[in-house]
């Protein structure tokens, strides 16, 4: 059964693309098939470092995001990873209602996951809950993202009636370890891919390079939950 990933969290600053990005390395390194939809229209970072693999959709635009569907319609055996931007929640509930896209993924044997990337703050266990209200009634499935690079207690998480309902739809909970925040700003500044930070002796020097390889591991046993 192929996957619709939806890497998403309405909250700003909270870490989505990074996540769509590693996953996305994930992917390749697994030898698994997707293509990537990048809805930052502001940013863009899945899209620019990723360009290979994805190309940015308009949230808003029913032409723009009906290009997601014509795409499985021409790839089959590929997932779709589709990194959200801020506030995307709204558009995409109306493009979802209106053209019934879980109905149609479910038709075409595609499992939904709609994964919550999130910091330690109440916004985002707020939020959290406003989405599991939202789809509750679906077969979607949910993947929780406490983002340790942007949070470092998740107990008020974890004592939440969000987290409980969570827990009783089996949402998948996962945590996404810090990475150094000098590495994080050289890779940003590099523009590269994970892989290429873990190898490419040109851009990092040994630690790096191993700092990379040992946080990409942490990562890939978490999405090996998914």
């Amino acid at each position: 059964m192929r996957k619709v990933h939806f890497v998403g969290g309405e909250k700003g600053g909270v870490g989505k693309s990074m996540t769509s990005r590693v996953f996305a390395q994930y992917c390749i390194d697994n030898d698994q098939p997707f293509l990537g939809f990048d809805c930052d229209s502001s940013h863009g970072t899945f899209s620019r470092f990723y360009n290979e693999f994805a190309s940015p959709v308009i949230l808003g635009e029913e032409d723009s995001l009906d290009k997601m569907l014509t795409s499985v319609d021409e790839n089959p055996k590929h997932d779709l990873i589709i990194d959200l931007a801020a506030q995307a929640a709204q558009p995409l509930e109306k493009w979802i209602d209106e053209t019934d896209v879980l109905g149609l993924f479910e038709e075409l044997e595609y499992q939904v996951y709609m994964w919550h990337v999130m910091d330690d703050g109440a916004d985002s266990v707020h939020l959290l809950d406003k989405l599991l209200t939202r789809y509750e009634a679906s077969a979607v499935k949910f993947v929780i993202v406490q983002n340790f690079g942007r949070g470092t207690n998740f107990s008020q998480l974890q004592k939440s009636q969000a987290y409980a309902k969570a827990v009783a739809r089996g949402a998948i909970i996962l945590e996404l370890p810090k990475l150094q925040t000098k590495l994080t700003q050289k890779i940003d500044f590099e523009n590269t891919s994970f892989w290429a930070v873990a190898n490419n002796k040109s851009i990092m020097n040994i630690a790096e390079r191993q700092r990379m390889k040992v946080w990409l591991r942490n990562v890939y046993k978490q999405f090996d939950l998914i």
